[in-house]
């Protein structure tokens, strides 16, 4: 596909996603009693207006659409084949977005079985299209994904991984979506390079279909992504992610694990600091991630209130962390397939983010300091 059916492709995901969201923001008076986010006062959460939280519902629509759409578009005598892998890679997604949409109404659902929806999507995905991990450039590791029980099993610790380190980071308006689009443009111009037409469609569909619902997210707050979007979208890039490196054997895992890194670095710091410093649960909801620390320490200090805007701080937030990831994203594309300066990268950004983290808690880690962190954060909240 030439540069102006790619946009085509994107404009179509995009007007589906947003035709779908306004609706499902006008007509909010029906449904919000299953649908709002009514958990206000929870330690995590900073909004204080009860929204919609079903945004994976425009996100799917406009990624559904372009599907349909994809055909038309294009006369490549492929076509019809690419068309096929994206509707079978879409319908590889719905557990994982089905448990994360009965979570957003029911309320119900809890993260084990949440993991275990996208773990089985990872696995139907790998059925349907052969996207298992069997290289990872890890001296031993890839001879052990030669066995495939074993690359079946990583492979769904991925996808289901990185699928809740989207979740992990929605936690401000915009903040999440303008990450995947930043992910999804890396993995595609990675794809385009390399000729993958498939990875850089997917790329595409998922950049418009996220902008789309952004138009009602960001800055606002309107619609939230909730937990069916935010696992489906950690699903599709992280599908991309996986269908990169099977199909590309000249792309290397620590290239797209640097364009990913940073939900994927927050994620593990985030299990390490609850594990090992704060004694607590891997899986405890807490007010100590880099993006709320950001919140707390930076919008609150520089952005001030402003009772007829109380969004303005929230969307704050944006404004901070994703142009920094941009700029890592950009730097990885532009390494190439330099295992060395990929894995530099990685490191690069490991280290930015540790730098940032203990900067933000104003010196060593303490868990007195997490505490008056947190309760700092939740007080503020509900303030606003």
């Amino acid at each position: 596909m030439s540069e102006i059916q790619l946009f085509q492709l994107a404009l179509i995901a995009f007007a589906a996603s947003l035709l779908v969201s306004v609706l499902i923001v006008r007509s909010q008076k029906w449904h919000g009693g299953l649908s709002h986010d009514h958990d206000l006062d929870g330690v995590q959460k900073v909004h204080t207006t009860a929204v919609p939280r079903i945004g994976g519902l425009g996100v799917i629509a406009g990624i559904l659409l372009g599907c349909v759409m994809f055909r038309s578009q294009s006369h490549d005598g492929q076509a019809p084949g690419l068309r096929a892998e994206m509707f079978l890679l879409l319908v590889a997604s719905l557990p994982a977005f089905l448990a994360g949409l009965i979570e957003d109404f029911t309320k119900q659902v809890s993260v084990r079985m949440r993991l275990m929806a996208t773990a089985l999507s990872a696995l139907v995905a790998s059925g349907l299209l052969g996207a298992t991990v069997t290289e990872l450039d890890i001296w031993g590791v890839d001879t052990l994904l030669a066995f495939m029980p074993f690359a079946l099993l990583v492979t769904a610790v991925v996808v289901a991984g990185g699928s809740n380190a989207i979740n992990i980071i929605d936690g401000f308006n915009g903040l999440s979506s303008s990450t995947i689009v930043v992910m999804a443009a890396g993995l595609a111009a990675v794809a385009l390079l390399c000729g993958d037409q498939l990875v850089a469609n997917l790329g595409v569909l998922c950049i418009g279909a996220t902008l789309g619902f952004m138009a009602l997210n960001y800055p606002r707050g309107k619609l939230f992504l909730g937990d069916g979007g935010a696992y489906f979208l950690g699903f599709w890039v992280s599908e991309m992610a996986v269908l990169l490196l099977v199909r590309n054997p000249s792309v290397n895992a620590w290239q797209v694990l640097s364009i990913c890194a940073y939900p994927v670095i927050e994620v593990l710091f985030s299990i390490y600091r609850r594990r090992f410093i704060q004694k607590v649960s891997p899986g405890a909801p807490d007010a100590l991630h880099l993006h709320t620390l950001v919140y707390r320490r930076l919008v609150f200090k520089y952005v001030d209130k402003n009772s007829s805007n109380p969004w303005k701080r929230n969307a704050a937030v944006a404004c901070v962390i994703p142009p920094v990831v941009a700029v890592c994203v950009a730097m990885s594309v532009m390494v190439g397939n330099s295992i060395a300066m990929s894995m530099l990268t990685v490191l690069a950004q490991v280290v930015i983010y540790v730098a940032v983290y203990r900067r933000l808690v104003r010196g060593r880690w303490m868990p007195s300091e997490a505490s008056r962190i947190a309760a700092d954060v939740s007080v503020n909240a509900k303030l606003r």
